[in-house]
């Protein structure tokens, strides 16, 4: 018998003298001996687990959740944000989709970058292909900015499939609606930012390329999509007071309105009260992004992301065959590009509560709620912090005897260090000695080193990166049993479509 052969079968019989003596134990041990032994007791947190039963209903409904750059140690430092917000030390606060049954780790990697976009990542959650980083739903086989390739190798989306299938489909974001993670539920585009006709060449408009506002507007899979809230009013119009070409008299507001019956434009967070059953509508709340929760003011006319979904939900559910909607907390990404930790978490935690309000009007015996990221960030909780230590504050550490110290902790520099910080971004340290750290909410986190990117109109901004580690997907309701393990990011549009019960989806 080798090594490996004595080890196995050592296990098997230590195992089944544990068994055997359990099964002696509770027949035979005198209560006396027992009564001092602790219970086996399954811990609380898997209790829930312990009773699980698959629910094998096929989905009326599915609400896709995507935290934009929401990666894991967002969610921790948001779990923490948002537990000492709301006066508990923060590490032992749950977040809403935390309680789901099925958890997986998502592969984004796009197919030709490492460290992936959100419109290939967006693309391969909408379409289940893996795509090129830049490009809206379009085949891998079609290179970025090519108008011709674009036209011949579409991917049907999410979108399309539920309008095919006579769902009724949603769109939320806090973004543009036309930016790259909403654009992926419906456009098919060969550049992220030709939201609008601006930056596309004459002869690719000849060709038959269209931006993605155009698409948006003369969408035409089934009745066309019923709700669609978001920011992006510049992509819209043309030399009237809008982004698209100056010489273009475009109003694609109108054009949408034109396209059928019972349309409804609107731009204020009072209007959606107005709404009814049976409307589609089109919310377009802001010339571009909707305004960072930091910097909104209190007389602001924009909605909140809860607000919004729970709009959605409420237009959606009267549907007989029932609904697809995609949300998006879109400026949590944006929070971090700009190396603003406090505003990319104030950002996650209206995402939660937007999670939270969606929890409490679905069913989840007949609606499958995933909740996940598109991509990650180069953002870190770092030092030996002391629990319960501002999430936004500078690093304090325990001493000797467990307690925290009475000051934060000194790095090798003799200036202290902030618990969350990014490796590259605007943040970037250039000075020597290194400048005192910032904290709150608008503080922007030091970086390692700094980073600029090159914009579409050929500006240079500071900007922190992607990161390309995996991310979470939470999933509860029907068919979220198939969430499990470690997944590619495209698993997740072939996880929507069975659940859907479209078992000959397209783009297999």
């Amino acid at each position: 018998m080798n090594r490996h052969d004595w080890r196995q079968a050592r296990t098997i019989a230590s195992l089944l003298i544990v068994l055997t003596v359990s099964a002696c134990e509770s027949q035979d041990t005198p209560a006396r001996e027992t009564e001092s032994r602790a219970p086996l007791i399954l811990h609380s947190s898997l209790q829930a687990r312990a009773n699980v039963v698959p629910n094998l209903n096929t989905a009326k409904n599915v609400i896709l959740f995507i935290g934009d750059g929401m990666g894991v140690t967002t969610v921790t430092a948001g779990r923490i944000f948002d537990g000492q917000s709301k006066g508990m030390s923060g590490e032992e606060n749950v977040l809403p989709f935390e309680t789901f049954p099925n958890l997986a780790l998502i592969k984004t990697y796009a197919d030709n970058q490492m460290v992936a976009d959100s419109a290939s990542t967006a693309s391969a959650i909408n379409t289940g292909v893996k795509t090129k980083a830049g490009v809206i739903s379009i085949g891998p086989e079609v290179d970025r900015r090519d108008c011709d390739g674009a036209l011949a190798y579409p991917l049907t989306t999410l979108g399309e499939l539920a309008e095919q299938n006579g769902k009724a489909t949603g769109i939320v974001t806090t973004a543009r609606i036309t930016h790259a993670t909403p654009a992926a539920v419906y456009a098919h585009s060969a550049e992220r930012y030709w939201e609008s006709n601006l930056y596309m060449s004459g002869e690719d408009w000849q060709k038959g390329c269209r931006d993605i506002a155009y698409q948006l507007a003369h969408f035409s899979s089934g009745d066309g999509i019923e709700v669609m809230f978001g920011g992006g009013r510049r992509a819209f119009y043309g030399e009237n007071g809008g982004g698209r070409r100056l010489d273009a008299d475009d109003d694609l507001v109108s054009d949408w309105q034109n396209g059928g019956p019972n349309r409804r434009y609107i731009t204020t967070a009072d209007e959606l009260d107005s709404l009814k059953s049976g409307e589609q509508v089109l919310g377009i709340f802001a010339n571009s992004h909707l305004t960072y929760v930091a910097e909104r003011e209190a007389e602001s006319k924009e909605p909140e992301l809860a607000e919004l979904t729970a709009k959605a939900i409420d237009l959606l559910e009267d549907s007989d065959n029932g609904y697809f909607l995609m949300v998006e907390g879109a400026r949590i990404d944006h929070g971090h590009h700009d190396g603003i930790a406090g505003y990319a978490l104030l950002e996650a935690q209206a995402f939660f509560d937007a999670v939270a309000v969606a929890l409490e009007k679905v069913d989840l015996s007949e609606t499958l709620v995933l909740v996940t990221a598109d991509h990650s960030h180069v953002f870190t909780l770092g030092g030996y912090t002391t629990r319960g230590n501002p999430i936004l504050g500078l690093v304090v550490e325990n001493d000797v005897h467990g307690h925290p110290n009475s000051g934060p902790m000194i790095a090798d520099d003799g200036l202290p260090y902030t618990v969350l910080g990014y490796a590259n971004g605007p943040g970037g340290v250039t000075e020597s000695p290194r400048p005192y750290p910032d904290t709150g909410i608008d503080a922007v986190q030091q970086a390692t080193l700094p980073l600029s990117a090159l914009e579409i109109d050929g500006t240079i901004w500071p900007e922190e990166s992607h990161g390309g580690e995996d991310v979470a997907l939470y999933a509860n309701g029907p068919w979220s049993h198939l969430v499990g393990g470690v997944l590619e990011q495209n698993a997740i549009f072939h996880i929507i479509t069975y659940a859907f019960g479209w078992r000959d989806e397209a783009n297999k």
